[in-house]
């Protein structure tokens, strides 16, 4: 079994390598140097020369205050780079996996989204994720769009090592304690689009878009103190006070959800996969900065 991997060197793409290094898997792993999912005819030419027998799409755009600013930039990456893949996924009939976002509703909803419920993104970013998602289905139908939110891991930037770095320079920190949502550890999911695979490669072909999440949902201010009193147990920290705040006293270029919560119910009962708790991600991530 060959498997193409883009945006190998995001958050869940190393986390991917590394699985496949450990179990032999043939893997074959892009960065966005080595490849742009934004160059139809370099996609082309290298997934015709591989074949593989599913591509596995972590390539985003993923900075979401600066994606109000560059516009072109992440509807390039999130939009038309995913309708890239399908055309020549479909080209060759190969299924083709793709990571998308709790960004793409709104979060007014009072419980957790389905997979079903009615997009409505606040953010630039939330909307070129949508709209990947609706290129995607509706250029190829052998996909899975597994969404995620509020990933963290061991590689490239996130949360969990900024409050981390953060709590080594301050005495005092304001989190936004109003929005809600569940962190996901990037292993996890790694685990989960590879255990995808599987299913597939037996012949379940239950295609189309489910929620995968870590459990239990929080808001950021509980999930730094969290990150904190797991943190007091590797190292010294300066932080003396984590200070809850509303949204409004913390103004950011995009505007965030906020409820992100996602049910998950329908992937575990299609894949037979539950979400893991979100805790032993995080010991992992923290042991290592």
């Amino acid at each position: 079994m060959k498997i193409l991997l883009t945006g190998a060197y995001g958050q869940v793409g190393n986390e991917i390598v590394d699985l496949a290094v450990k179990s032999s898997l043939e893997l074959y792993p892009f960065t966005h140097q080595q490849l742009n999912i934004t160059e139809f005819e370099q996609l082309k030419q290298t997934i015709s020369t591989i074949k593989p027998h599913y591509i596995i799409n972590a390539a985003a755009y993923t900075a979401v205050d600066r994606a109000e600013s560059e516009r072109e930039r992440a509807f390039a990456v999130n939009a038309l780079g995913v309708k890239h893949l399908a055309k020549i996924a479909q080209e060759y009939d190969i299924p083709l996996l793709h990571i998308s976002t709790d960004y793409i509703f709104d979060g007014h909803k009072k419980l957790a989204y389905c997979e079903d419920d009615a997009a409505n993104p606040l953010s630039v970013y939330g909307l070129s994720k949508l709209s990947g998602e609706n290129l995607l289905r509706e250029t190829w139908f052998k996909h899975i769009i597994l969404r995620v939110s509020w990933v963290f891991g061991a590689y490239s930037s996130n949360f969990v090592k900024t409050i981390v770095r953060l709590a080594k320079e301050h005495s005092e920190l304001s989190i936004i304690a109003d929005q809600r949502g569940a962190p996901t550890y990037s292993g996890d999911i790694a685990q989960t689009l590879l255990k995808i695979i599987k299913c597939l490669d037996m012949g379940q072909t239950d295609w189309g878009t489910y929620h995968y999440t870590g459990t239990p949902t929080l808001s950021w201010y509980e999930f730094a103190k969290k990150i904190v009193d797991e943190a007091k147990q590797h190292q010294q920290l300066v932080l003396r006070e984590i200070i809850p705040i509303s949204t409004l006293e913390y103004p950011s270029l995009a505007r965030r959800p906020y409820n992100s919560e996602l049910a998950c119910d329908k992937f575990a009962q299609v894949f037979n996969i539950k979400p893991n708790n979100w805790s032993e991600g995080l010991k992992k991530v923290v042991s290592t900065l």
